[in-house]
């Protein structure tokens, strides 16, 4: 066997397994977050700094391999790293009252929606079968959040929600990037000045425990920094399509890992909401599958 047909053979395993152990770790996101605030280990702005900050030595290490270099235009990286921080410091709060699996669910049904929507406003009209599906979603996400007695708090959810959006738009504008790991390398380096102004903001609620430090140095370094940079590889084989549709079992993995590492209970509010969000839009996806909407 030659050295081409050892590489093609090679691609489809490469390709599987980077979309694995990338959509483990948009999952693990989830777990360290809920795990480290939901029990004190360390405060939620901290969490956030913590991520980002280790989050860019990381990135910054894999770029200085790559063939690109690192290119620090804050003029043309200023909104794209805002709605990163955004993204990460509303995520930390918001996993302060809300369970691994209801954070994730919310998290990438506003991400997914906030897509959705955004190609109605540059005049993309969908069919029937996706009008059904971002409205199953919407109601999925409005029955999640009702009032009832297993309903997730609405501070969370609102929080969570603003997180979604945020990294919708951040992943809109990052789409059409031609080199997305130095162009992420650059938001999380330009994300810092966020992170010193919220360190000082809650400082006097600064508390910071050995575990809580190691767990978002983990978050930032790992599975944001390092799965971020296997994203971009699986995302080599993956169409739009596909890119899109396999997050929808993020949440799932997530809610799975908070039964194993959390003990949390899986509610019956939440199957439904789930059955609703990942069902409706993998049906706007996967019918309007030749819509140019990437993750």
């Amino acid at each position: 066997m030659n050295t081409k047909e050892e590489n093609s053979n090679l691609k489809p395993i490469i390709i599987i397994s980077s979309t694995v152990l990338a959509l483990i770790a948009f999952a693990a996101n989830s777990v360290l977050c809920r795990f480290a605030l939901g029990k004190n280990l360390i405060d939620a702005a901290s969490f956030t700094s913590v991520r980002l900050i280790s989050g860019a030595v990381m990135l910054t290490f894999v770029a200085l391999f790559s063939k690109e270099k690192l290119n620090f235009t804050f003029k043309d990286n200023f909104f794209s790293s805002s709605m990163l921080f955004i993204y990460a410091v509303t995520f930390s709060f918001a996993y302060i009252n809300l369970s691994t699996g209801t954070g994730a669910l919310i998290l990438f049904g506003a991400v997914q929606l906030t897509m959705i929507i955004s190609a109605l406003f540059i005049g993309e009209r969908p069919n029937l079968f996706e009008w059904a599906g971002l409205i199953m979603a919407l109601a999925g996400l409005v029955y999640l959040v009702s009032p009832g007695l297993t309903a997730p708090s609405i501070g969370g959810s609102v929080l969570m929600l603003f997180s979604g959006i945020a990294w919708g738009i951040y992943s809109l504008r990052g789409r059409r990037n031609k080199h997305p790991l130095i162009s992420t390398a650059n938001n999380f380096i330009l994300s810092v000045p966020f992170v010193i102004v919220i360190s000082i903001i809650f400082f006097s609620q600064m508390n910071i425990s050995p575990q809580g430090f190691l767990l978002a140095l983990t978050s930032g370094a790992v599975t944001s920094g390092l799965g971020y940079a296997i994203w971009y590889v699986a995302l080599r084989g993956l169409t739009a399509t596909r890119a899109a549709t396999v997050q929808l079992s993020v949440p799932i993995i997530a809610a799975i890992g908070g039964v194993m590492f959390l003990t949390e209970e899986i509610s019956l509010r939440l199957i439904i909401a789930s059955l609703l969000i990942l069902g409706g839009i993998g049906m706007a996806i996967v019918v309007g599958k030749k819509k140019k909407i990437k993750i």
